[in-house]
């Protein structure tokens, strides 16, 4: 209804971590032991949710789960109660059912189906209206319908049937609640480490203290109803915060102001009621304290005398020849304690039926169109004593456990029948029989009519009352099979297991309060006119909980349920707590392992044609992305590509039914390894251009800190950064200098001039920390005398660096200017260590690294001893050639070099920004600069790129000028190839000596033509070109390599 709910699929979903299986039906072994051991596994790994076809498996985390959260919602991605919550609005009349035991979740499970449908469902004043209104239902309900048992902190103490009302767009625009024999006896009693229902303590903690004032609260400890059990908090729970919660709650409903009041007052007034004693007086009761009287008629609007004739005197009425006579018969102390505590109960009960009728007329709409039911209901409950609340409430969940069989079995039963299946029926426990043995009204009658029966005559005798019951009760059903005496009651089998019921305390009906109507509150409570000469036996609890079940199965007959078994895993109410036996027993009784072989029933598995091609089509290029043709052929062709066997599947009509689970596994594992192979390709060509750019953005901004400023060498203008030319992973020598986890930016091998220019090579590594100088001296003493060892030379902080310096030519030369003194290297890779030593700065001060350039450069000596220290310059001049030529003169080294590159070299061209994006879409390799470390200036396949690009110009003013005899030889050179050889003559050897060179670094190609190779590798060199690409042989391969990662042998 109204928003389509879209749930992604990842291709590592099965990846992550499994704990059991989610559906049970794939279980290998249906036995109860198998159920519970699931259960256990995923409950362990916080998986709190299992399900069997549509049945939901809820078991009670007793903690927070990050399942509901507003993300969760709003990226529609809930999981399992807000996906079967949504499954449920497809549906024009839908109920969803949480069952189980006290304490397993299913009032928590309602609050979060009720949350999601007004938070996904449409807008509008009148929309939100009843959005607030189904929200701030909860904690109203729950403060006067919820109290703590042994078993369930917040436990429902009535049942709820909450249907949300939709429009024909989906949004919730109407509700209605009906509810279900609130349990009046905790008003008066409660056993031991229980408490009376949350509004009574609401009321004493949160109540302020001119409430407390004219309401005369005191402490719970003083009120007999409160102070019963020893119980007065509970853990976890603000009973202060809770209790604004409810008033506001009254607010947003609509319940006047006056009227909240007036809520408060009976509330009050029943706890004052509690504390009125009665005494015996010549076998008559009577008040031991009149003045207790007085709050209670106060604050029920009532006078005194009147209240205390009342409780303890009685109006009867008698028919004696066609003559009506009424006789007022005192009461004895028992049955006044039985009168004041009816009179407390039916207090109770009439408001709370009051504030359900109040967010009934809040959010009532004339016509009815779509609408979606969730069921609430007390679970099953075997307590030390199990009155006649209990024997109600177990009857309810037997009615609800016999629909849950009828439908499952129906539904089952339909597609099997629907899609032409053959199945064989599943034996399991029929639980009518016991709903007989309870609701029967003849032949035999229950245990319903027979209770009220004794309830009519026996007229609030206790010990009396239960004698009797017993003995009617024996003559009625004492040979059933599903019934036993018991030495002080009677025991029913239910499903769930034996329970032992007694103590049949008499109604009484309460119908005096009307007459003393002085409040609004009190004239809607009791509406009743006992003026009327029709007078007949008033309806009791009993045959009122059997009209309102049998109404509640007869409404859920008529919609499409979707139930939710909810288990409690343990009595501490502790999280990561399992309790095997407890589990087990609830599982069984449950019919979980029933339920598991009617939906399997031979098939583990079943789709519709048309999801099942859309999941596993990946596994044939046929079906791949769409089948083009009837979707039960595709299918079809998909299970006979993958070889599975007739046996293990059957068509149906409109559904693929797969016979065993493994078969299931064998599809998922298939289709899991199509998806990584995918994905492995995609993330490899999403890498590799991620590198790519990474490292064009490297160049690009080391090429901008010296753009303008330097002249460049032609063979770095688009080196490649390779950062560890040193390969630190295998020098466990030179990573003992560094911290444990120091990550490494740059490591090289540079040289470095002292006083006398003299030059020494140095192992320069570059960290985040700082900058490490790394020598090699001679060991003189020691064992190891003798040895070469690396020694730390120097380490310099990367804030304490000043400035670096360098020439406006194309070497290699950069003084590092330190607060103590300078140092002078000499690095091939100068542009690459400067941009990282830039950016590491930057990080740490915040400040921009000072770069100066100058043909005159001067560095500062270390201060050695009484001597040392000065300073030493460096003169750069105009010379020949690529390489500096390097001459010392006293105090000054003079270097002299070629011109390199202009100073506004770069990398890309700076006035076209789209040849910069071409580069990665261009086909034409000769239209691109490569990717390789340096420019292919040198291959013939280059030098003929311009003229390709040329040819549909007339650009023959650019040609170049007529070579000559010796062009002329040359082009024919090239152009022609060298006859063949005869075939008499043994063929050529390749040459076995000639020039080679050793690679210093290594080097992946980049292109086909390109040679690729590891460290220290020897390579034939064919061909030395001026742009710095060589061609050289390895391995029976010729192709192109960077001449700079090689050196002559």
């Amino acid at each position: 209804v109204g928003t389509k709910l879209y749930i992604k699929y990842h291709w590592q979903s099965q990846n992550v971590k499994q704990s059991g299986v989610d559906d049970m039906v794939l279980l290998s072994k249906i036995t109860e032991d198998a159920i519970v051991e699931n259960l256990k596994k995923r409950f362990m790994d916080d998986y709190i949710f299992t399900y069997i076809g549509p049945v939901l498996i809820s078991v009670n985390p007793f903690k927070q789960m990050p399942y509901f959260t507003d993300r969760e919602i709003e990226t529609k991605c809930p999981v399992c109660i807000c996906v079967h919550t949504y499954i449920c609005m497809c549906y024009a009349c839908g109920t969803y059912n949480p069952i189980g035991e006290s304490g397993a979740g299913k009032t928590v499970a309602a609050k979060y189906i009720m949350g999601y449908i007004s938070k996904v469902s449409g807008g509008g004043g009148k929309v939100q209206h009843v959005k607030d209104i189904i929200l701030q239902s909860n904690p109203l309900l729950e403060a006067f319908g919820n109290a703590k048992t042994v078993r369930n902190n917040n436990s429902s103490r009535f049942g709820k049937y909450f249907e949300i009302q939709f429009s024909r767009g989906g949004e919730p625009d109407g509700g209605k609640i009906s509810n279900f024999l609130l349990e009046k006896s905790r008003v008066v009693s409660q056993n031991e480490n229980e408490r009376n229902f949350h509004i009574f303590y609401q009321l004493i903690e949160g109540s302020s203290a001119q409430q407390k004032e004219a309401l005369g609260i005191m402490t719970p400890d003083y009120y007999n109803y409160l102070n019963q059990s020893g119980t007065y908090k509970v853990d976890g729970t603000n009973d202060s915060k809770e209790f604004q919660e409810t008033m506001e709650a009254m607010q947003v409903i609509g319940i006047p102001g006056d009227c909240q009041m007036q809520a408060l007052h009976i509330v009050a007034g029943i706890l004052h009621l509690g504390n009125i004693s009665f005494i015996e007086a010549g076998n008559y009761g009577q008040v031991e304290s009149p003045d207790l009287l007085a709050f209670p008629a106060y604050l029920l609007g009532i006078d005194q005398n009147w209240l205390q004739e009342k409780l303890t005197s009685r109006k009867m009425d008698s028919k004696w020849g066609g003559k009506s006579e009424s006789i007022n018969v005192t009461l004895n102390q028992e049955q006044a304690c039985y009168t004041r505590d009816a009179l407390s109960k039916a207090l109770y009960a009439r408001l709370f039926d009051y504030l359900v009728e109040a967010i009934n007329k809040a959010m009532q709409k004339p016509i009815e169109e779509f609408s979606v039911g969730v069921l609430d209901i007390y679970g099953f409950e075997i307590f030390q004593r199990n009155g006649f609340e209990q024997f109600c409430i177990n009857f309810v969940n037997e009615k609800l456990q016999q629909i849950f069989i009828e439908l499952t079995l129906k539904a089952e039963q339909e597609e099997y029948v629907q899609e032409g299946i053959k199945w064989t029926p599943i034996e399991y426990f029929n639980n009518k029989i016991v709903c007989d043995l309870i609701e029967n009204k003849l032949n035999p009658p229950g245990i319903m009519s027979v209770l009220d029966d004794v309830c009519a005559t026996m007229h609030a005798k206790g010990e009396g009352a239960d004698g009797t019951l017993l003995q009617k009760l024996q003559a009625a059903v004492g040979t059933h099979d599903h019934f036993n005496n018991w030495n002080s009651g009677f025991v029913i089998h239910h499903y769930a297991g034996k329970v032992c019921s007694g103590a049949c305390k008499p109604g009484i009906k309460v119908k005096w309060l009307n007459r003393h109507k002085k409040h609004q509150l009190k004239f809607l409570l009791f509406p009743e006119n006992l003026n009327t000469d029709k007078k007949g036996r008033p309806t009791t609890a009993g045959s009122k909980i059997k009209r309102q079940a049998n109404e509640l199965v007869d409404t859920l007959m008529k919609c499409t349920p979707h139930y939710i078994r909810c288990i409690k895993p343990n009595e501490t109410k502790r999280p990561r707590d399992w309790e095997e036996s407890r589990v087990k027993h609830q599982v069984e009784y449950l019919g979980l392992k029933e339920n598991i072989r009617v939906r399997r029933a031979g098939f583990a598995y079943r789709r519709v044609f048309k999801k099942f091609l859309q999941r596993y089509s990946i596994l044939t290029p046929e079906t791949y992305p769409y089948w083009r043709g009837e979707e039960k052929q595709g299918v079809l062709h998909l299970l006979r590509s993958v070889n599975m066997d007739t046996d293990q599947y059957q068509m149906g009509r409109t559904k693929i039914f797969v016979k065993n689970p493994e078969s299931l596994f064998l599809l998922e594992e298939m289709r899991e390894r199509k998806f990584d192979t995918f994905a492995r390709a995609i993330q490899k060509a999403w890498r590799k251009y991620i590198a790519r750019r990474k490292y064009e953005q490297m160049r690009e901004e080391a090429s901008d800190i010296l753009y303008n400023s330097k002249e460049r060498r032609r063979n770095s203008i688009n080196r490649n950064f390779v950062g560890d030319y040193l390969g630190m992973e295998e020098r466990p020598e030179l990573r003992q200098f560094l911290s444990k986890r120091e990550r490494i930016d740059f490591a090289d091998s540079v040289t470095k001039y002292d006083r006398r220019f003299k030059s020494i090579k140095r192992d320069l590594i570059l960290t985040p920390k700082g900058i490490y100088l790394i020598g090699r001296e001679k060991v003189k003493k020691g064992p190891e005398k003798g040895q070469i060892k690396e020694v730390l030379k120097r380490k310099l902080d990367i804030g304490s660096i000043r400035s670096v310096s360098l020439s406006t030519r194309q070497d290699d030369f950069f003084i590092l200017h330190e607060a103590q003194y300078d140092s002078l290297l000499e690095s091939m890779f100068k542009t690459e260590f400067l941009s990282l030593l830039c950016k590491r700065y930057e990080e740490q001060t915040k400040a921009k690294l000072c770069l100066t350039f100058n043909d005159r450069l001067e560095f500062r000596l270390k201060k050695e001893g009484w001597g040392g220290g000065g300073t030493r310059s460096l003169v750069f001049q105009r010379g020949q050639g690529d390489t500096a030529q390097v001459k010392p003169a006293g105090k000054n080294l003079n270097i002299s070099v070629g011109d390199g590159l202009p100073k506004t070299s770069t990398q890309f061209s700076r006035a076209s920004t789209r040849s910069q994006e071409q580069m990665y879409s261009t086909p034409d390799k000769r239209s691109r600069p490569p990717n390789a470390a340096l420019p292919k200036l040198g291959s013939q396949k280059g030098r003929r790129a311009p003229a390709a690009q040329t040819q549909n110009a007339n650009l023959d003013f650019l040609n170049v000028p007529d070579q000559g005899m010796s062009g002329m030889q040359r082009k024919r050179s090239i152009s022609q190839r060298p006859p063949p050889a005869p075939t008499s003559r043994p063929k050529v050897q390749p040459r076995s000596h000639g020039p080679r060179c050793r690679s210093l670094y290594q080097y992946v190609g980049q292109d086909v033509d390109e040679l690729s190779f590891e460290a220290n590798e020897v390579i034939d060199l064919v061909k030395e070109d001026p742009s710095g690409w060589w061609t050289g042989r390895l391995r029976g391969k010729e192709g192109l390599f960077p001449g700079n990662y090689v050196e002559k042998i």
